[in-house]
């Protein structure tokens, strides 16, 4: 009878812990959805706060060219030396710049942008309102009558679906620059051929795909990184003090890097 008893019980702990987690879940998944919606909510709210979003544009956007040129540069070489050697294969070296040009704008060219910034401007993001939470700021806020939302978050979503196409675009010309450098100028494929083929092969509705899927990409990374460290103290597992913001920075980048690679197949198989 003890035994039967403690098989019951366990089972009882077991669906109680399940219960628990599922409950959990849908509270995190209402808190991060009312959180957007606050956040976009603001970015239509007087007065407009200006400065902080240039100042924003500016970090997410002009601080992160120099690690998305190199990015971008390196992707770009690397495409055109593999493109040119499974291109030489089939003697159709001269389809090498609809090769590159196609792969960077509907593939590359967002999704590395996208995890570039995560890493660099969304860890920033996460931890500088985990550190504001923990701190108290962010309820002194709310104390002065002040909304949070168009104050600290609001600037950032701005700025971010402002940054990051446009890091987009940059990031796909300079690939593809890098594509020319390996492809014309090591590989000696025909510069012509290089263009002609680049022009011929990409149409509105690539360069659509690709400015679409950067705009959803920058709203999952404001959305995920932000979202952490404002909910910071809520998060199960997060700990207490430094050592929270610490692990939901490492959750909100590895969450929405997995999200954008998600998202990137979906947008794809939807709008292809």
């Amino acid at each position: 009878m003890n035994v039967v008893q403690q098989s019951i019980n366990r089972f009882s702990s077991f669906l109680g812990d399940i219960g628990d987690r599922f409950s959990y879940l849908l509270t995190d998944l209402g808190n991060m959805g009312i959180f957007l919606l606050f956040s976009l909510a603001g970015l239509f709210r007087r007065p407009f706060r200006l400065a902080e979003l240039m100042k924003q544009v500016a970090f997410i956007g002009a601080d992160s060219l120099v690690v998305i040129f190199f990015t971008a540069l390196s992707s770009g070489m690397v495409l055109g030396l593999q493109g040119y050697y499974s291109l030489s294969k089939f003697g159709a070296e001269g389809l090498l710049g609809s090769a590159v040009s196609l792969t960077l704008i509907m593939e590359l060219g967002p999704v590395l942008t996208a995890l570039m910034v995560t890493g660099r401007a969304g860890s920033a993001m996460c931890a500088e309102l985990g550190i504001m939470r923990i701190s108290e700021q962010v309820d002194a806020l709310e104390c002065m009558a002040i909304d949070p939302f168009r104050y600290l978050i609001s600037p950032k979503v701005a700025a971010t679906l402002i940054a990051v196409p446009l890091l987009t675009a940059f990031f796909d010309v300079v690939g593809i620059f890098g594509g020319y450098l390996a492809g014309v100028k090591l590989m000696g494929v025909n510069g012509g051929a290089f263009y002609a083929g680049m022009e011929q092969s990409v149409t509105n509705h690539d360069l659509r795909l690709g400015i679409i899927k950067s705009f959803v990409f920058a709203l999952l990374i404001v959305w995920i990184c932000a979202g952490r460290g404002y909910f910071v103290q809520q998060i199960r597992g997060a700990g207490f003090g430094a050592e929270s913001v610490s692990r939901i920075t490492t959750q909100a980048v590895v969450l929405a890097s997995i999200s954008i690679l998600i998202f990137d197949y979906l947008l794809t198989a939807i709008l292809l």
